[in-house]
């Protein structure tokens, strides 16, 4: 049977990618015992640290996908949730990519992040993005459930971002993935105040201190 492409810790569900690219059941035991000593396997064979750069990259993506899921628990509604599970999915993909070692990459039978992918997120920040009031002051993340849930998405996004770039000065990544991740944390801001338009709900504003 062929190796799962990603260790269980990330990889939870038992419908796997295969090391060639065929989508299987796997009967994946939860514990296996073997990142006792702190270290996990990489698609590709190779063992490293659990604190190592490459996991930590991937590791806050995962992180990113459960706040998109707690967002859609929140009470997101059906246009909301359909967006929300096509990014889960991407970054799926995307983190699968991540736990890849470079020399490897071509291994992966799967359609990765693309600019295509990149242009569908630009044409989704283009359409919620009519329907909202310009932005003439900073925002306070909050307000209704979803739209704060939608907020911390976004942050994790952004610190997701980071750890990808740090791990791109270091090794190889493809560039796309960065701007992928830069333009999803811009669509999550932007579905955020569109969550809180929708419910009648004013953004939060940011109330700068006056200077004495």
């Amino acid at each position: 049977m062929p190796r799962p492409l990603l260790d269980p810790s990330f990889c939870s569900s038992v419908l796997c990618v295969s090391s060639i690219g065929e989508r299987q059941a796997f009967s994946m035991k939860i514990y296996t015992k073997t990142g006792d000593a702190g270290k996990t396997g990489l698609f590709g064979g190779v063992r490293v640290a659990k604190d190592d750069i490459r996991v930590e990259a991937y590791g806050t993506i995962d992180e990113l996908n459960s706040a998109l899921g707690m967002a859609a628990a929140l009470g997101a509604d059906p246009s909301e949730s359909s967006l929300l599970a096509e990014f889960q999915n991407d970054l799926f993909v995307l983190g699968a990519e991540l736990a890849c070692i470079p020399e490897k990459r071509e291994q992966i039978k799967l359609r990765l992040i693309e600019t295509g992918d990149i242009e569908r997120l630009e044409h989704h920040i283009d359409s919620l993005d009519t329907h909202l009031q310009p932005l003439k002051n900073f925002i306070l993340p909050g307000g209704h459930p979803v739209a704060a849930a939608l907020h911390h998405a976004r942050t994790v996004c952004r610190r997701a971002e980071r750890r990808v770039l740090s791990l791109s000065n270091v090794q190889e990544v493809a560039p796309h993935l960065l701007v992928y991740l830069n333009r999803l944390g811009d669509l999550l801001f932007v579905m955020a105040r569109h969550a809180q338009s929708t419910r009648g709900q004013e953004d939060v504003l940011w109330c700068p201190r006056q200077k004495s």
